[in-house]
């Protein structure tokens, strides 16, 4: 342990610590740049703190819900408004807003403090949802979704910032295994909470469901979350052209990606001129943040090694998560045989052993620190992506679920100790902005795995059965009773060759945390 370490029970052998404010410049918050977040509470105020953490697990569920509460209710939707060409706007509007406002709302947390942002994007939220619920048609329901992805985009990253503010470095794994699980629980629980909501009520009432949850949680942040004050500095100054610059940027390249092969071939006129259009906005974006007094992304986000390394190494998570979210229930059905519930428990799996692994990482990463824990997960990860392709032909259902079971446990190992450990690199007047930029980088991740895996499995599915094949026409005839076994052996070649790009992308951020990442994160003493 170094010198420095010496005493740190909450500072793993791998990691230097040094006092607050030396690795990072202030801004919002102390002048000093000392975190002046609410850990250190008195024993008297930790009801209070408990109040706070119930209210961000609930701002965290109504997020976390969202996606599979809804996509149980699509029939029903496109049954009752239409719009069946359009409905996966649906989620890629939600997705969009909530990628592009992550940077922006990080910004705004560590200007105006996380309350006010927090308060605001959970009114934004629950507005959409009641909007939503109230939807005429599915062009207005698309409109009032993005509405609640801008919502959305607050509750995400800034419930993510107020965990680390609220708890300490040593015992930050308790809140952040706490928030795991709520996605775990949502993973579970939100098609059947959507499935009896649809089958019993109405499919409005999967955005009104929206307004108790968001309401209690809101009296909870106003009523007990109690920011310190910090020392008075001169009027803040926003970077609103910036903030415009990276929202169109953002949503443009975006667009670019959710619909290209989907909505017009790659490439084609639209495809190419969105590409061209977002390539156009991201020069806008470098010269108005180079010219801003408080950039919305600061440079410094990439300039420090433990940042930019975290950033990419969690944008290739967010690329290899899409091969089993997307490509195994598809698997399993097709290629198994499984029913729908059977398969979606396929999946389901890993979000079990994920919080419990991501709750025990802090056992590991006190002892050979943050990256070595986190290189040791992904590591782990690696082997198991690349050993799904050799499952054997067509298998039993236990096989892929084991994989997954494993596969859950290495990413909580992986993702954690980083979420943790860059959180704990930076003060208070640059958490927001840190955790926003890591949550960024996971979510665009996602959006081109989906665009890039999808051109992969298209591409198998086309040499192996002709050039007019693609996923969705062959399930479709495989769930009709009309598909034979060569489709059945083409779907998994697809399946196969999506778990051996995501075998690529885990090693590429193997070597991210290799290469560029510190071996010791300059955490600072809180």
């Amino acid at each position: 342990m170094d010198q420095g370490d010496a005493g740190q029970g909450d500072v793993g052998q791998g990691d230097r610590a040094s006092p607050a404010g030396t690795g990072s410049a202030s801004g919002a918050g102390s002048g000093s740049g000392a975190d002046p977040g609410v850990g250190a509470l008195p024993p008297a105020s930790r009801a209070r703190r408990g109040a706070v953490v119930a209210a961000l697990m609930l701002a965290m569920a109504l997020a976390a819900l969202d996606s599979t509460i809804v996509s149980t209710a699509v029939p029903q939707i496109v049954g009752d408004l239409g719009g069946f060409s359009v409905f996966s706007w649906l989620f890629s509007g939600y997705l969009l807003a909530v990628t592009v406002t992550l940077p922006v709302y990080g910004k705004l947390s560590d200007t105006f403090g996380r309350k006010p942002v927090l308060i605001a994007g959970a009114a934004l939220f629950l507005l959409g949802s009641l909007l939503c619920a109230l939807a005429w048609d599915m062009g207005s329901l698309i409109a009032f979704r993005i509405v609640q992805g801008l919502g959305g985009g607050a509750l995400q990253g800034t419930v993510q910032t107020l965990a680390a503010d609220l708890y300490p470095l040593k015992e930050r794994p308790k809140i952040q295994s706490k928030l795991s699980t709520v996605w775990a629980v949502s993973a579970v629980a939100g098609p059947g909470v959507g499935g009896v909501l649809v089958a019993y009520a109405d499919w409005r009432w999967i955005f009104l469901v929206n307004l108790p949850v968001g309401a209690v949680a809101l009296w909870l942040i106003v009523r007990f979350l109690h920011e310190p004050k910090r020392e008075p500095r001169a009027r803040p100054r926003v970077d609103w052209a910036g903030a415009l610059a990276v929202f169109a940027c953002g949503g443009v390249l975006l667009t670019a990606l959710v619909q290209g092969g989907v909505a017009w071939p790659w490439l084609s006129t639209p495809s190419l001129s969105l590409f061209a259009a977002g390539l156009a906005l991201a020069a806008v974006v470098v010269l108005v943040e180079r010219r801003a007094a408080e950039p919305i992304i600061p440079g410094w986000v990439w300039r420090r090694r433990t940042i930019a390394a975290v950033n990419l190494a969690l944008g290739a998570l967010g690329l290899l998560m899409v091969a089993p979210t997307v490509f195994l229930p598809t698997y399993a059905q097709s290629v198994l045989g499984l029913a729908p519930v059977a398969a979606g428990f396929v999946l389901t799996v890993w979000t079990l052993s994920w919080p419990v692994s991501a709750a025990l990482s802090q056992h590991v990463y006190r002892r050979i620190g943050f990256r070595n824990t986190a290189m040791l997960g992904m590591g782990t990860a690696s082997l198991l992506l690349l050993a799904f392709p050799f499952l054997p032909y067509p298998g039993e259902a236990w096989q892929p679920t084991l994989l997954m079971l494993l596969l859950g446990g290495a990413l909580g190992l992986f993702q954690l100790p980083l979420i943790i450990g860059v959180q704990s690199t930076v003060v208070w007047s640059e958490r927001g902005t840190t955790t926003a930029s890591v949550l960024f980088c996971r979510q665009t991740g996602q959006t081109v795995g989906a665009a890039l895996f999808g051109a992969v499995a298209n591409g198998v599915l086309a040499a192996r059965l002709g050039s007019a094949s693609d996923l969705d026409s062959v399930t479709r005839a495989l769930d009709s009773g009309t598909g034979s076994e060569p489709l059945r052996r083409a779907v998994a070649d697809a399946v196969h060759a999506v778990y051996l790009g995501a075998a690529g992308a885990a090693a590429l951020a193997f070597l991210v945390l290799l290469v560029l990442a510190p071996r010791r994160f300059p955490v600072i003493t809180e």
